[in-house]
């Protein structure tokens, strides 16, 4: 199975429990979601192992992996953090970047222009993973990378199903240019302001995210059968 394949069969999952396809609490039993995807149990086990690393799903002894629901509250404070950090590491990266890491930046801007050409949300997502990631190396703080890694994992469902409500995806690309633009520029606290507004407005439409799921959940899901 390819990288993408198994990030495809993973999404599908992460989509059914967002969603409502899979209930809080429920039992995802590997057997099953095997037959339904029409894969092995191996990349299943590992779907399941990496949505409970980001707190989608609890593996309890004897019971295996459950689905859980930490609350939109609880998502929109991590949205909070996360936009402090992602300020941080702008701002770092406009007084430290290197010449290697100003054209990953550029290259990183190029890929995510090409997947906003094609419409395509999913891959839009993974390649505005790559443009942030390289934000965070171009902050030369190991530590304040990690952070920033982690939190941006624990976002990713809503991140990247946030990006197919509205017009979010190309408002996302256009705000990547301003942050662009500024980093390179080493204007440290504009990079600053511009990423933290960057992940504050997507912690404030959260709401459209959420009533966006709800409308989801009163439509038949094919992600989860």
């Amino acid at each position: 199975m390819t990288s993408n394949t198994f990030h495809k069969l993973r999404d599908e999952i992460e989509n059914g429990i967002i969603t409502g396809g899979f209930e809080p609490g429920e039992r995802l039993d590997e057997t099953q979601l095997a037959t339904r995807f029409g894969v092995s149990r191996t990349p299943i086990r590992e779907a399941l192992m990496q949505l409970s690393a980001i707190g989608l799903v609890e593996i309890r002894p004897r019971r295996g992996a459950v689905v859980v629901d930490p609350g939109p509250q609880y998502v929109f404070e991590m949205f909070e953090v996360m936009a402090e950090l992602e300020g941080m590491a702008g701002a770092s990266a406009a007084r430290r970047h290197t010449p290697e890491d100003r054209e990953a930046l550029i290259q990183a801007h190029e890929r995510c222009k090409a997947a906003a050409i094609s419409r395509d949300s999913d891959a839009y997502y993974y390649e505005n993973e790559t443009f942030h990631h390289a934000i965070y190396t171009a902050s030369h703080n190991r530590f304040l990378g990690e952070q920033c890694v982690t939190l941006h994992r624990r976002l990713r469902p809503y991140r990247r199903l946030q990006l197919r409500v509205g017009n979010r995806m190309n408002t996302s690309f256009d705000e990547h240019g301003a942050i662009v633009d500024s980093i390179l520029a080493g204007e440290s606290e504009t990079a600053r302001q511009r990423l933290r507004a960057h992940i504050v407005v997507q912690g404030d439409r959260f709401g459209d995210l959420v009533a966006h799921i709800q409308t989801m959940k009163a439509k038949p899901s094919t992600s989860a059968g």
